[in-house]
């Protein structure tokens, strides 16, 4: 056996579990179960991967500026104070692997994004897991469980996998209510599903240890190009740009992601559509008795009556072709996370737990 041991707290990370992509047996699938934008890229963004084919050989820019200045011109931000990530994870893990380390703890809730916990064990840090109030983020249970050792606050707003969201005003009371020396990290990888909502941005200008995350995976359809970014103040991103490595994205993701921030008609029709399709979606299986608490995001969260009619339900979607995401790992064990795909998806899912419902799976 070998004498080389990892450093404390990695061997303690359990492995993250994407969702499934395939069922056996199954040909055609549709796959409901990650959050993927149905409607796919912007057509300019394919054209701009395109494109990039050509020039394959070079290096992509180390400073991203580009692209920062295309996310700052689309949301009235500051582009010196922008950060790019390999996705928004990325950038969650240089916050961590800069403000935090043995002996730290890092604050996330009970439903919050499974990837917090990986990431403070990856710095060393202690991982400290907050109650939920009804599948919404608990501002009083989370200030509570601050301590002099907190460094972190990471909270998922919209929430993944509860499709809930917490107001401005909250947000606003948990910035208060922090001190000094603990950063709060907005995740808004679902903001861009919220109208009028900033995702965090004006908490980030009014206070120096809020920070906020977003993502291209979602709305904008490039999961498969991972780039995200980041928003905070100019000595925190001067802070994490030390720990970013120089060419950290490609020349065609970052390519593929300045041509989709700046296709503002397709991202308006795929917000649009996530809308119309969402509301029939929750309305549908709420005639059936599947409950869903109101959505901030591109899926749902449907309840079952326990975790065995909720299983026995994702059973019978596969063998239908339709493939959508259990959460008891998210201490959720009667819901199923389901995407809100294409019309067509969307009425393959009614009819196929319509069917389930009523005893004819």
């Amino acid at each position: 056996m070998t004498k080389i041991t990892p450093q404390p707290g990695i061997m303690d990370i359990a492995l993250y579990q994407g969702g499934q992509s395939h069922v056996a047996g199954v040909e055609h699938v549709i796959k409901l179960s990650s959050n993927e934008n149905p409607f796919g890229p912007s057509p300019k963004a394919i054209e701009a991967v395109r494109d990039s084919a050509a020039t394959l050989h070079r290096y992509p820019s180390t400073d991203h500026a580009s692209l920062r200045n295309a996310v700052g011109a689309r949301h009235g931000l500051d582009p010196a104070r922008i950060i790019c990530g390999v996705g928004s994870d990325e950038v969650l893990q240089f916050i961590a692997q800069a403000y935090a380390g043995p002996g730290d703890e890092v604050v996330y809730t009970e439903h919050g994004f499974s990837m917090y916990p990986i990431i403070a064990r990856m710095a060393g840090a202690t991982p400290v897991m907050v109650a939920e109030r009804e599948r919404k983020v608990d501002v009083d249970a989370i200030l509570a469980a601050v301590t002099a050792q907190t460094r972190i606050v990471f909270v998922t707003n919209p929430g993944n996998p509860t499709s809930t969201m917490i107001s401005q005003q909250e947000l606003e009371r948990l910035a208060q209510g922090l001190p000094d020396s603990c950063l709060m990290v907005i995740d808004g990888a679902y903001a861009e599903f919220v109208d009028g909502f900033d995702g965090g941005a004006s908490l980030v200008d009014a206070h120096e240890n809020v920070i906020m995350t977003r993502t291209f995976s979602k709305v904008y359809g490039l999961g498969g190009m991972r780039v995200g970014w980041g928003y905070a103040h100019q000595s925190i991103i001067d802070v994490l740009n030390r720990v970013r490595q120089p060419f950290n994205l490609s020349l065609t993701a970052l390519a593929a992601a300045e041509a989709a921030v700046n296709d503002v008609e397709f991202l308006t029709f795929c917000q649009a559509e996530n809308a119309r399709l969402r509301t029939w979606l929750s309305d549908e299986l709420a005639k059936i008795d599947v409950p869903s608490d109101p959505s901030f995001t591109n899926f749902i969260l449907a309840r079952f009556t326990d975790q065995a009619e909720a299983e026995a339900c994702d059973e019978y979607l596969k063998s239908q072709g339709l493939i959508v995401r259990r959460v008891a790992g998210y201490n959720l064990p009667n819901a199923l996370r389901i995407t809100v795909g294409d019309e067509e998806a969307c009425r393959r899912v009614v009819a196929a737990i319509t069917a389930f419902k009523e005893g004819v799976a």
